[in-house]
């Protein structure tokens, strides 16, 4: 029951903040998330022996969130994250035994890309001009395909699918595909309700459903993979849940850790669909 509760009220939240929040909400929203998971992730790197300052870990992911503002350039991100591994690097120089020094710069400098990065991604999704729609989207085939994989797992899965998290099925996995199709087609259907007896335009998606399915396969495959990245990390740490902040469902990392693989992924198709003018979402 904590789990359900949990989840109803993380997904009116979320869902609430695509279509009622302001750019400043969506951005800062984004970034508490990402402190919070940021901070779980210092603590599974440092149960295996290395030293990443906590300061530089929280100022590090508000410095990467502070570059995406629009009063910055889109590429100062790159800059800002140079910046941050290299004065990480200097203080483990003149702090840490000489053979910590490589091992926990490079660590500190993967936290930020594999937690605050993909983060930043979400409310620079959220501005485009087909955003909310498209992060409707992104959701809702990340939590669709999590549960058709956990349930249907659960009850139908035999066959083991990799030992980097032991619980995870090949039935659970087609399941997940599954559902996240269902579930994007579902928003796509939704929208066209909405556009054709409503007039309101709001989850309105102009490409073509076979494409939508197809993104959402994409969106799927990234989500699962980031599902079991984060369990191998989880699993060399030697612990089951990244926190326990969250009843029912562990830690921040525990939960966005499927979006952490699955937002980039969308970005690149999407500027891939810019690059090569093939329209909008």
């Amino acid at each position: 029951m904590k789990r359900i509760v949990t989840a109803a009220l993380l997904i009116f939240i979320v869902v609430l903040l695509i279509f009622r929040g302001q750019p400043w909400m969506m951005t800062l929203a984004s970034a508490l998330i990402a402190e919070l998971a940021a901070y779980e992730y210092l603590r599974l790197a440092n149960r295996n022996g290395a030293r990443i300052p906590a300061w530089w870990m929280l100022c590090g992911t508000a410095v990467v969130f502070l570059f995406t503002l629009p009063n910055f350039h889109n590429d100062a991100e790159l800059p800002a994250l140079s910046m941050l591994a290299l004065f990480l690097l200097a203080w483990t120089a003149f702090r840490e035994p000489l053979d910590r020094v490589l091992p926990d710069a490079a660590r500190g400098l993967f936290g930020l890309v594999y937690v605050a990065y993909p983060l930043t991604l979400v409310p620079m999704i959220w501005n485009r001009d087909d955003g909310k729609p498209l992060l409707l989207f992104l959701m809702v085939s990340v939590w669709a395909g999590d549960i058709a994989a956990l349930y249907v797992g659960r009850r139908y899965g035999k066959h083991k699918l990799t030992r980097l998290s032991p619980n995870k099925t090949w039935e659970g996995t087609l399941a997940s595909v599954v559902g996240s199709v269902v579930a994007g087609l579902a928003v796509v259907l939704a929208g066209e309700i909405l556009s054709t007896y409503f007039g309101n335009t709001v989850l309105h998606i102009l490409e073509p459903v076979w494409q939508s399915a197809v993104l959402a396969v994409i969106i799927n495959m990234a989500a699962q993979l980031g599902d079991l990245l984060e369990s191998a990390i989880k699993r060399g740490a030697g612990v089951k849940d990244s926190g326990t902040i969250l009843p029912g469902h562990g830690g921040v990392l525990d939960r966005i850790d499927a979006l952490l693989v699955a937002a980039p992924v969308l970005w690149c198709v999407l500027l891939l669909k810019d690059a090569f003018s093939l329209g909008r979402f």
